[in-house]
């Protein structure tokens, strides 16, 4: 006599079997990704690739321009699931190689010095392009610096994943850097979120001045985004402490990059921030006696990836983020953010300009 089963516990059994093949798939992922997890030293020398022997010298003027340059996958045509947009990288591989081009051109416009964020190795978001090399390549006859801050074999979200992430921040110089650290940063997320997040670090690249006993010491920063700002309160301590202890030793200090955060000496207000975007943070400059801090309003440093980058909407959502934080030591600091209409990436560079005093 044959047994007889009802149609809905056969579907019951089913869905069983699916849920619990799915979970084990989780428990595998999440147990593999964790093995694997990017977990950085707080102090980690790092190489130096490049053959410069230019120094700087007493009385000269230096420029510095920082660019995040959001993995070459950014342009104007993309937006960004994080933000509130749909995407996680641009359409097509063409893309992504014509922004490297467009970017390298800047790159190699003048700058004596390049403080590059959100440059790929091997990403899946930027078609696994070795950006650090392409962009290098593009100031020949200097050094160059890597410091790896994103590194996870595969994240499975969102729908399609960003998969395989191998990126961080790259400092380019047409001065010798004789030596190079990465410093770790504190992460303010907890398992399982850290382990397919950024390690944020800085990049702190030293460069003899050829008449001096002094150097000057340059850091290269990307810090948190998406956090509920205690993570980029902490990281911005840890490099206020940084900072003070070089200009404490006499020497001459510059930190630039992508802060996440306007400065409380920069008027904002051609910016405001809509409630339901993404908000930045906040640097207090008082935290940083015996430094400049300098951001120039006068154009967005970066925009909105809700949307696609659209001018003709006046309620657009444009940030002030980037800027340099300088030891009151340097002369004549001058910062200007160079409108490229976000063509390539959605931040713009900004440039800095100091002079080293005779000594």
């Amino acid at each position: 006599m044959q047994s007889k089963h009802h149609p809905l516990l056969t579907v019951v059994k089913v869905l069983g079997i699916i849920v619990l093949v799915v979970v084990l798939l989780v428990v595998v992922l999440l147990g593999a990704l964790t093995v694997f997890e990017y977990r950085p030293a707080d102090k980690e020398s790092l190489d130096i690739t490049g053959s410069s022997l230019k120094c700087p010298a007493s009385g000269d003027t230096i420029t510095i321009e920082s660019w995040n340059v959001g993995y070459m996958g950014l342009g104007e045509s993309a937006d960004f699931f994080m933000d509130g947009g749909r995407s996680v990288r641009e359409q097509t591989r063409d893309q992504v190689e014509d922004n490297i081009r467009a970017a390298g051109e800047e790159i190699s416009s003048g700058a004596d010095i390049v403080l590059l964020q959100e440059v790929d190795v091997d990403s899946a978001r930027s078609y696994h392009i070795d950006e650090v090399s392409a962009l290098s390549e593009k100031k020949p006859d200097s050094s160059a610096v890597f410091a790896c801050n994103f590194k996870v074999p595969f994240i499975p979200y969102p729908i399609p994943p960003i998969g395989k992430v191998y990126g961080g921040i790259l400092t380019i110089s047409d001065y010798t850097i004789t030596q190079a650290d990465r410093y770790q940063l504190p992460c303010p997320f907890s398992w399982p979120v850290r382990i397919g997040n950024l390690k944020r670090c800085l990049l702190v690249s030293r460069i003899p001045i050829s008449d001096s006993d002094h150097e000057l010491v340059v850091v290269n920063l990307h810090l948190e985004a998406y956090d509920d700002g205690e993570g980029k309160a902490k990281q911005t301590a840890m490099l206020a402490e940084i900072l003070e202890e070089e200009r404490a030793a006499g020497n001459y200090v510059i930190a630039g990059g992508d802060f996440n955060q306007y400065f409380t000496n920069t008027d904002i207000s051609a910016y405001p921030v809509h409630e339901d975007k993404w908000q930045p943070g906040a640097v207090d400059v008082d935290a940083f006696p015996g430094f400049v801090s300098v951001q120039d309003p006068t154009f967005p440093t970066c925009r909105s990836l809700d949307l696609p980058y659209d001018p003709e909407d006046d309620d657009f959502q444009f940030y002030v983020i980037d800027g340099f934080i300088v030891s009151d030591n340097l002369l004549d600091i001058q910062v200007e953010t160079k409108d490229l209409g976000f063509k390539n990436s959605d931040h713009n560079p900004v440039t800095l300009r100091v002079t080293v005093p005779k000594e």
